[in-house]
C-alpha cells in the first residue's frame, strides 16, 4: 500500500489512480437493457460506459429522443465528463422536446431523428463486427473503426413510441458481433421483444418520485 492509499483517522482509504491505457475486455458481448418508469436507466449506463472507459477500453454513446439543439439538455452535464474521459465518446441524434407532448416540437421531427440515429446505430454495429474487438483501439480512434461497448440511450424509448420498429430492433441486437458489449436503455413499457435476444434486462422501477410533487428535472442530477 502507497502512502497515497493509506487511510488516515475517521476517513477512507483513496485507491491510487492509474494513467488509462488502452485495452481489450476479455468478457464482454452481452446485451443489457434498462427500461422501466424510475429514475436511473440512464444514469446506470453512464455508469457502465466510465468504468469500461476506465480500463482503457473504447466506449461510445448514442442518444435518442432527448437534448436535441434549442433544448435546455442540449448542456446535458454528462457531454462534460464524458469529453474529459480518455476512450468514451457520445453523440446525439435527439430532437428538442418530447416526441407526442405539446411542447412545441413537431412529431415529424422526432421521427426523422429517430430513424437517423438508428442507421447511425446499424452502421457502428457494422463497423464493429468488421473489427477485431480482442484488441485494444486508440483510445482517440473514431467510433467508425469500431468499439468495445455501444450505448444506445433511450432506443427503447423510441422502440415503444413505434419510432423505431421493435423488429429492428431485435434484428440489431442478433448482428452484433459477440465481442461487442451493447446497452439500450429506455421505455416504461417492458421490451418483451428483448426476452430472448438480450442477456441482462433490469426494470427499474419507481417507488417514488419528485416529479410527482411538481419537481422537474435538475441540473446535475436529471441533465
Amino acid at each position: 500500500m502507497t502512502d497515497d492509499e493509506r487511510a488516515t483517522p475517521g476517513r477512507g482509504r483513496t485507491p491510487a489512480a492509474r494513467d488509462i491505457d488502452p485495452g481489450a475486455p476479455e468478457e464482454f458481448g452481452l446485451t443489457q437493457a434498462w427500461w422501466g418508469d424510475g429514475k436511473g436507466k440512464t444514469t446506470a449506463a453512464l455508469g457502465m460506459a466510465a468504468r469500461a472507459a476506465g480500463h482503457g477500453y473504447r466506449v461510445h454513446v448514442l442518444q435518442f429522443m432527448k437534448g436535441g439543439a434549442d433544448s435546455v439538455e442540449d448542456t446535458r452535464g454528462e457531454y462534460n465528463a464524458i469529453a474529459a474521459l480518455p476512450g468514451l465518446s457520445y453523440e446525439n441524434l435527439g430532437h428538442y422536446g418530447w416526441h407526442a407532448l405539446n411542447d412545441g416540437s413537431d412529431d415529424r421531427d422526432h421521427a426523422a431523428e429517430a430513424e437517423a440515429g438508428f442507421e447511425r446505430a446499424t452502421d457502428l454495429v457494422d463497423a464493429c463486427r468488421a473489427a477485431d474487438l480482442t484488441t485494444p483501439f486508440p483510445l482517440d480512434a473514431p467510433a467508425d473503426d469500431g468499439v468495445h461497448m455501444l450505448v444506445l440511450d433511450e432506443l427503447l424509448y423510441a422502440a415503444d413510441r413505434e419510432l423505431v420498429a421493435p423488429d429492428a430492433v431485435v434484428n440489431l441486437v442478433d448482428s452484433k458481433p459477440a465481442n461487442l458489449e451493447l446497452v439500450v436503455t429506455g421505455s416504461h413499457a417492458e421490451p418483451t421483444y428483448l426476452s430472448e435476444a438480450a442477456d441482462l434486462i433490469t426494470n427499474v422501477r419507481k417507488v417514488k418520485h419528485p416529479i410527482d410533487d411538481g419537481i422537474r428535472a435538475r441540473k446535475g442530477t436529471e441533465y
